[in-house]
């Protein structure tokens, strides 16, 4: 087995002790040990890009720092609307540098550790246990901003933040003590965000993940129509006019979007299933799907960056 088969087994096996260990404190965190994603697979984002890419230098290259007479931040947030691809950059991070994906759901593993009865010492002990005997990673934290997101039904008063935010900083600053580590922040919710999220020694950089529209929008369509085609093994699209697609239509979140086109590939294979007539993919069959969800939009409350009916 190549050594790099051996350290991602390594890795699987120190998580699954580590889960054992503390369930059911960190249902929230997840290992993926071969994060296979590219930064091709994401539409637009440039600039966000970019900044990723100099923080992957920490791994691949760490010696330029120093040649350039720095140190690399101690970590970076990333902040922007859900369903911009926040998340997909951390993970594009991973495999560049060829880590296993670390991902804490904050909400979650707070809420986790709120019912867990104060054993928040616990977790932390164990968590950084495993993070020291652990081959690199790239840890990603998503939702610094707990108190505000869905998961737990926005603005929680009854949520003992001080207590919460002790361990949450406690848990991120544990995490970067690791300095073979790399640690990724994420927020949609920047302006209520506590700063001491980013104090020095904590998240250092901060990366604005906005998408330019409507051109990110139009290559994350593409880019995802091209991998159904891929999938498929055959042509799936028409001539696709993705500029008049798109519009003037800013509501969907690249995530929403891809839902959209997603929903429209479905809406044919029902068709199919059905025996009823099913020719590729229009643009008029992608502009109904858009009035769809536009419309659901005017009945319903929709989660950030969800689905629709």
């Amino acid at each position: 087995m190549a050594d790099a088969g051996i350290e991602r087994e390594r890795a699987q096996n120190l998580w699954t002790s580590f889960l054992r260990k503390v369930d059911p404190l960190a249902r929230g965190a997840q290992l993926q040990v071969d994060p296979r994603f590219s930064f091709d697979q994401i539409g637009g984002l440039a600039a966000a890009k970019e900044e990723i890419l100099t923080y992957a230098c920490a791994a691949e290259s760490p010696e330029v720092y120093s040649h350039w007479g720095t140190l690399p931040p101690t970590g970076v947030l990333m902040i922007g609307q859900p369903g911009v691809g926040k998340s997909l950059l951390a993970r594009a991070l991973a495999a560049r540098t060829e880590t296993p994906f670390l991902t804490v759901d904050v909400p979650r593993i707070v809420l986790d550790v709120v019912h867990g009865g104060g054993k928040a010492a616990e977790l932390l002990q164990s968590w950084s246990e495993v993070l020291d005997e652990m081959p690199p990673l790239t840890a990603y934290f998503n939702e610094l901003e707990f108190s505000q997101a869905q998961e737990i039904g926005h603005r929680r008063p009854d949520l003992p933040i001080g207590p919460i935010m002790d361990f949450l900083l406690e848990l991120v600053e544990r995490t970067i003590c690791c300095d073979k580590h790399l640690v990724v922040g994420a927020t949609s919710h920047p302006d209520t965000l506590r700063r001491a999220f980013v104090a020095p020694g904590r998240f250092e950089r901060v990366v604005e993940v906005t998408p330019i529209f409507p051109d990110d929008v139009i290559a994350t369509l593409q880019i995802h129509a091209t991998q159904a085609e891929k999938r498929a093994g055959r042509p799936l699209f028409d001539e696709v006019d993705w500029p008049r697609v798109v519009g003037q239509i800013r509501e969907p979140c690249l995530g929403d979007w891809v839902r959209i086109l997603h929903a429209v590939l479905r809406r044919k294979a029902r068709c199919e299933a059905a025996g009823e007539s099913a020719g590729p993919v229009t643009t008029r069959d992608v502009r109904d799907e858009v009035d769809r969800f536009r419309q659901a939009q005017k009945h319903i409350h929709l989660t950030d960056g969800g689905n629709y009916v």
